[in-house]
C-alpha cells in the first residue's frame, strides 16, 4: 500500500466577527502529512464520531480551542505505516485514544490534561482521512465491532466506565438510575451497568427514547418534563421489588449527566451510603448538598472522561461482553460532515452520529 503524502482533513476556522452568537466555520481542507517520527505511526481513517464537545468548539464554549486545529475527538481505522518496519500494528484495525495526560492514576490526571481535537495539543483530531500519531495512543479494534462503532466507543466509553464502574461501583443486583438517556454517554453507561447485572432506571424527556432504552435492557423510565418523574421512578423501584421479592427499593448509584437539583429529587429515594456521580451539568452549574445528604451518608462525585487504564479496562469489559455501541446516524463522507453537527445542535438522535470516510478528491470547503 502507498503511502499519502497529502490528506483531507476538517479545520476549524475563525468565524465572521458579524456573526453573533459565534460560530466558527468547519472546513473541509487539504494538507500535508508530517514524516513519522520514532514511535509513531499514520492511521488511514475509515470513520469519526461525534461529541457535543465538537459543537461547543464551534460555539467557543470549549477552553484552550485552537483556530486552524483539525476537529474530532473519536474514530478509527487501520496502520498503513510505521516508524518501524516489523511494527505489529501495521495493516491491524485500531481505535485512536481521545485524550493526553492521564496514564494510570485512579484519582485524576498525573499530567496537563487535554483531549484530541480542536485543541493547542495534541495537534491532531480524528475529522481527517488521515492521522499521525503515537503507537501507543491507538488500541487494536475488538474483534465484533466494524469501524463505525469502533469510533462510537472511545470518548464515551472511558467517560461512561469512570463514572458507572470505577466512581459508582456498579455491582450485579444494584438498582441504578442513569439521566438523560440517548446521548452516548449515557447509553454506554446503561449497556456496562446491564452487562454487570444492574437493574437499570432512565430519565428522557423522550418516550422514544425510554422507549428504545427497555430494548436495550433499562428496567424502565420516566419523562423528566414531568415534574412527579422522582416519585415515578420509586414507583417502578417498589413495583420491581415487590415482584423479585427481594431488594429494597431504593437506588444506590445515580449516575447524572443533568447537575442542577439531582441530589433534591433523588436523595428520597437513594439508599443510605448512595452515591450520585455526575459527569456533566447540562440542567445546572450548580448541585445542592446538604446536611440532610450528609446525616444519609450519600456521596456526591464527580467524574471527567478516564486515564488510559480506564479505557483499556473499559474495552476489555466491552469485548468480553461482545457490547456493541449504539449509532444513531452514518454520515456518508467527510465533506458531509455540516449533517453531523445539525444532528447534535438538535439532540434527537439515539446514540452516536458518526461519519464514514472516504478517499475524496483534494480540496477546500466551507462544510
Amino acid at each position: 500500500m502507498s503511502v499519502p503524502h497529502k490528506t483531507t482533513a476538517i479545520v476549524l476556522q475563525q468565524s465572521s466577527p458579524a456573526r453573533n452568537p459565534v460560530y466558527h466555520d468547519a472546513v473541509l481542507t487539504t494538507r500535508p502529512i508530517p514524516a513519522l517520527k520514532e514511535g509513531e505511526v499514520l492511521v488511514k481513517m475509515t470513520a469519526a464520531s461525534f461529541n457535543h464537545r465538537d459543537l461547543w468548539i464551534r460555539k467557543a464554549m470549549y477552553p484552550r480551542i485552537a483556530i486552524g486545529s483539525t476537529l474530532g475527538a473519536d474514530g478509527a481505522g487501520i496502520v498503513i505505516a510505521s516508524s518501524d518496519p516489523e511494527d505489529t500494528l501495521l495493516h491491524k484495525r485500531v481505535f485512536l485514544t481521545p485524550s493526553r495526560g492521564w496514564i494510570k492514576d485512579p484519582d485524576g490526571p498525573e499530567s496537563d490534561f487535554s483531549i484530541v481535537g480542536g485543541a493547542l495539543y495534541p495537534p491532531i483530531g480524528t475529522f481527517s482521512q488521515h492521522v499521525v500519531v503515537e503507537r501507543d495512543q491507538v488500541i487494536p479494534t475488538p474483534e465484533h465491532l466494524n469501524d463505525v462503532q469502533a469510533a462510537a466507543w472511545p470518548l464515551g466509553g472511558v467517560t461512561a466506565w469512570r463514572a458507572a464502574i470505577v466512581k459508582g461501583r456498579v455491582s450485579s443486583g444494584q438498582n441504578v438510575l442513569i439521566t438523560g438517556i440517548g446521548g452516548g454517554v449515557a447509553i454506554l453507561a446503561l449497556q456496562l451497568c446491564v452487562a454487570k447485572g444492574a437493574n437499570v432506571y432512565v430519565t428522557s424527556g423522550s418516550e422514544d427514547k425510554i422507549r428504545k432504552a427497555v430494548e436495550l435492557g433499562a428496567k424502565g423510565g420516566a419523562n423528566y418534563k414531568d415534574a412527579k418523574w422522582p416519585s415515578r421512578i420509586a414507583a417502578l423501584l417498589s413495583k420491581d421489588a415487590k415482584e423479585t421479592g427481594g431488594g429494597t427499593g431504593l437506588l444506590d448509584v445515580v449516575i447524572d449527566s443533568s447537575g442542577g437539583d439531582i441530589m433534591g429529587q433523588t436523595t428520597k429515594y437513594l439508599k443510605q451510603g448512595g452515591s450520585i456521580v455526575c459527569y456533566g451539568m447540562t440542567a445546572g452549574p450548580k448541585i445542592t448538598f446538604t446536611m440532610r445528604e450528609v446525616l444519609k451518608n450519600q456521596q456526591l462525585l464527580g467524574s471527567t472522561m478516564g486515564s488510559h487504564q480506564d479505557l483499556l479496562d473499559a474495552t476489555s469489559f466491552l469485548t468480553a461482553h461482545r457490547i456493541v455501541p449504539v449509532v444513531s446516524h452514518v454520515i456518508d463522507g467527510l465533506q458531509h460532515a455540516e449533517e453531523g453537527f445539525e444532528l447534535i445542535r438538535k439532540g434527537s438522535h439515539f446514540g452516536k452520529v458518526v461519519i464514514k470516510i472516504r478517499e475524496a478528491a483534494n480540496r477546500q470547503q466551507k462544510l
